[in-house]
């Protein structure tokens, strides 16, 4: 295993455990499997582990295992506020005890905003005196490093990371999104800045491995560099020295003893000419499969209406590769789950859009198209409750 510096010059593993899949059993997640998969990964050097009070039973699973394994102070948790649920300063404290009470621990290593998707949800966040409650819980050691994951437009990113004192970032970043989410303009902003950044989504939910075009498994298995699929993704990341720890949502033996060794091999700079052309003509089958041609350039925006264009057609393309769970969840993560909502169905027809976009995309018409696709009763249905609870 090889290892990055972390906040405080700590040592990351480059690998790190999604700690969001883990297999379920009759409908509830297999405890004696997670424990020694989390154990094989802890023998093979992984030490930075993720999970969020969203992801349904992993905080108590991984609580229950490293107490059985002794390994809690060999590893780092990282763990993620719900912000979206807090309207009090009694419900953040009430969350973060619960937390710590379902983790069995006294302290979270690396806690986040989970989703933090705007300035202006930051500034309701400070409102309630989020600014004063993490200090003190830095001041007493139960938090140690504070940062936010996102997703979102680069923008918007670059503004976060300016609105407060972060130690750390994580970000949603692969081949495919280089110019989509935060991006590379967002990661190398972060890493200028001094702050690690965690990488999630290495394989876009399974997109850059199973669900890749024809075309692009076939140039991937007959590349004299013989990597999987997989392999080509993560060793694009471990290529660039901004990225401090890769998530991998790993759920058995055989992928985390794969994923440990690429982590072992992999190294800095070491992509030629010839792999980043592999990667350019992967990228351009993939495209090429898309609803829409946007290459998240963002020449586009701002739109006069605040609607996230790149963002919407990212989402339709994803109904189209991935299917619809995942393109509505990224939907409603791009248009919803904000303070000001992004959605195509904003969009008036003014045009400004059209006037800067370089593949000259018929965006008037693509938006009415992705409002059609994505804005279904469930999404409505979202907003509406999102609207009246002022979860954002």
């Amino acid at each position: 295993m090889q290892y990055r510096k972390g906040c405080d010059g700590e040592d990351l593993s480059i690998l790190a455990y999604g700690c969001m899949r883990f297999s379920k059993t009759n409908g509830r997640l297999d405890l004696e499997k997670a424990g020694q998969e989390i154990k094989e990964a802890i023998d093979l050097g992984v030490n930075y582990f993720d999970t969020a009070y969203a992801y349904s039973g992993s905080e108590a699973l991984i609580g229950e295992i490293f107490e059985r394994l002794g390994s809690r102070n060999q590893i780092y948790i990282a763990d993620k506020l719900p912000h979206y649920l807090i309207k009090s300063a009694s419900r953040l404290e009430k969350i973060f005890q619960e937390q710590l009470k379902r983790l069995r621990t006294d302290h979270i290593d690396y806690y986040l905003m989970h989703m933090l998707s705007d300035t202006e949800t930051w500034e309701r966040l400070k409102g309630l005196g989020i600014e004063e409650w993490i200090r003190e819980k830095k001041e007493s050691g139960q938090i140690r490093h504070i940062g936010f994951s996102y997703h979102g437009s680069p923008d918007m990113f670059c503004r976060l990371v300016d609105a407060y004192d972060w130690e750390f970032a994580m970000i949603q970043y692969n081949y495919l999104d280089e110019d989509t989410q935060a991006g590379k303009r967002g990661l190398h902003y972060a890493h200028e800045k001094g702050l690690p950044v965690m990488i999630m989504e290495p394989l876009r939910g399974g997109k850059l491995v199973d669900l890749l075009p024809e075309a692009a498994k076939r140039r991937i298995a007959e590349n004299e560099r013989g990597y999987s699929a997989a392999e080509w993704s993560f060793r694009w990341l471990w290529n660039q020295p901004e990225v401090t720890s890769v998530l991998s949502g790993m759920n058995s033996l055989d992928m985390i003893r794969e994923n440990a060794a690429i982590a072992s091999d992999a190294r800095v700079n070491a992509f030629d000419d010839s792999d980043f052309a592999l990667l350019r003509q992967v990228k351009a089958d993939i495209n090429h499969s898309m609803k829409v041609g946007c290459t998240g350039c963002g020449y586009c925006m701002p739109c006069p209406q605040g609607v996230d264009i790149p963002g919407a057609f990212n989402a339709w393309n994803t109904l189209y590769s991935q299917g619809k769970r995942a393109a509505r969840l990224t939907y409603m993560q791009c248009t919803i789950f904000r303070h000001d909502p992004a959605g195509a169905s904003q969009c008036i027809g003014c045009g400004a859009c059209e006037q800067h976009c370089p593949q000259t995309i018929e965006i008037r018409k693509e938006l009415k198209g992705a409002a059609s696709d994505l804005e279904n009763i469930s999404y409505r249905v979202m907003k509406r409750l999102i609207k009246w609870f002022h979860i954002f």
